[in-house]
């Protein structure tokens, strides 16, 4: 089995409670930690397939959390009260257990705490010194919280470029992304001779400590077809003068990141991805260097040093809280170092083990999914090799004995029905849909600026046969029946039939 890029600096050296070692192949583990801490699926007949969506909750956390609240007095950290004092200290020992989580030099990264990785990469956005001649650089296959970044570089006079995804893997075209970024030949690197000064420029600013030139954002792993894109471009996408955003939100629930390994400028995420509780708490991990360079438009509580409402004259925090704006979740942030040491107990690598063996088990149920004529009843999007450098997020349409695809709506409704919860539409990523469906871009440009009266005209506009897949996800309480109830779902509900669309509520967007 291939490691995904960038992992291995996790080491499980524990057992887990109640589980075998680590290198055994964890079977025991992950069905005992099904019954003890995931318990309430199958006491509720639950089969949950979303955990690209939504990671579940760990019963333990929830206690554990509920007893640390109601048996402590905390109160706002802004004050150097008793109460404040105990939420500072609990705040400080979160901050360390991500750095340590990550292998993250305290002296190299900061930790800023979010609502979520879109509250990240926002603070990125409006922040970061784009400028005219400055360029944001980004993958067709993003998540629309880093496509928005796009509006924050083009207010600013910066030029926005996307490097397409290709073939039946939608990965991203590693030659086409070199030349945006150094801005060759044709496409995303027009104005040849102009940017590529600056991309010389760009280099000579960053050893100089001027500054670079752009920003290159892409994800770790795809949100839509579990793609995982090689971290190695960080370090050599930084040599061309760009600092480098990396999206780790769907990497890092199964997989092990190496911040002491690989160096990205910002790295954000959601911790309720990873270990399913709290809610509402997202991370910035940036590097001090680069956090330095960001300026932001506007100030508020929490964030300031020191302030004049008369002389209208303010002096920003010099440390994280200049970007935490007002009170922290105090509350709620420790339940991320209770979380990190239950996932950190189980080791991520054997996480990723676990999750790496269910997806091959999936896509091999998927390949075999055939109608009484031979046709296929499933169409994959993205790699069919469990061990290509993929995660355990699977994106398809299912297809009807006609060989249409089957409405995703007709899924959802389905599905819910046998009490399987999987995700249906674009999830939030359509340039990799895009690339799916194979719509060219003169099409996609016939719909800009048009206001239609429904979705339904938007998908006739553009020739879709849906308005996007299906999406199965894979995660930590993840077991092999979970997967054999979907694939028997599949084959009860679809094969050698064509479902029909009558009754189906309009769909209100993507």
């Amino acid at each position: 089995m291939d490691k995904a890029p960038g992992s291995g600096h996790i080491r499980a050296t524990e057992k887990a409670s109640g589980g075998t070692a680590a290198g055994d192949g964890g079977t025991d583990v992950f069905a005992g930690l099904r019954a003890r801490d995931f318990g309430y699926l199958d006491e509720g007949g639950h089969t949950y397939l979303d955990h690209t969506g939504a990671g579940l909750p760990p019963r333990s956390l929830v206690t554990g959390s509920a007893e640390r609240i109601t048996g402590g007095l905390f109160g706002n950290p802004h004050s150097e009260s008793p109460a404040s004092r105990a939420s500072g200290l609990l705040l400080a020992e979160a901050r360390r257990a991500v750095l340590r989580h990550f292998g993250a030099d305290p002296a190299e990264y900061a930790v800023i705490f979010t609502p979520n990785a879109t509250g990240a990469l926002r603070l990125v956005g409006e922040a970061y010194p784009f400028v005219r001649g400055s360029r944001l650089v980004m993958s067709l296959d993003n998540h629309n919280s880093v496509n928005g970044l796009r509006e924050y570089a083009r207010a600013r006079g910066a030029a926005a470029a996307y490097v397409p995804v290709s073939g039946p893997g939608l990965r991203i075209e590693e030659e086409r992304l070199w030349d945006a970024l150094t801005a060759r030949g044709r496409g995303p690197g027009r104005h040849l001779s102009r940017l590529s000064r600056l991309s010389r420029l760009s280099r000579r600013g960053r050893r100089d400590g001027v500054g670079p030139r752009g920003l290159l954002a892409y994800p770790a792993q795809s949100n839509f077809t579990g793609v995982q894109h090689p971290l190695e471009w960080i370090a050599r996408a930084q040599e061309q003068g760009y600092d480098v955003l990396l999206d780790a939100a769907a990497f890092v629930p199964t997989n092990p990141l190496d911040l002491g390994r690989f160096h990205p400028d910002f790295t954000v995420v959601s911790w309720y991805k990873v270990f399913g509780h709290p809610t509402g708490i997202g991370s910035l991990i940036a590097r001090r260097e680069a956090l330095a360079k960001l300026r932001r438009p506007w100030f508020s509580g929490g964030t300031i040093y020191a302030v004049s409402a008369q002389a209208q004259w303010h002096v920003l925090a010099d440390d994280e809280a200049a970007f935490e704006d007002g009170t922290v979740n105090f509350l709620s942030v420790p339940d991320v170092t209770a979380g990190l040491e239950w996932i950190d107990r189980l080791g991520m690598d054997r996480v990723h083990a676990h999750v790496t063996g269910l997806t091959g088990q999936l896509l091999t149920g998927l390949r075999a999914l055939r109608h009484s004529d031979g046709s296929p009843m499933a169409r994959v999007y993205g790699p069919l090799d469990a061990g290509a450098a993929r995660g355990g997020t699977v994106a398809l349409n299912l297809l009807g004995a006609d060989g249409r695809i089957v409405d995703e709506r007709v899924v959802t409704r389905d599905s819910a029905a046998r009490g399987i919860s999987l995700r249906t539409g674009c999830f939030c990523n359509p340039g990799a849909g895009e690339a799916a469906f194979a719509l060219p871009l003169r099409r996609l440009r016939s719909a800009a600026g048009r206001q239609l009266g429904s979705m339904e005209e938007y998908l006739d506009l553009l020739r879709l046969p849906s308005a996007g897949a299906v999406r199965i996800s894979l995660g930590v309480s993840s077991q092999p029946r979970d997967i054999e109830t979907f694939l028997t779902f599949v084959t009860q509900t679809y094969r050698d039939r064509v479902p029909g669309v009558t009754g189906l509520a309009a769909r209100v967007g993507c």
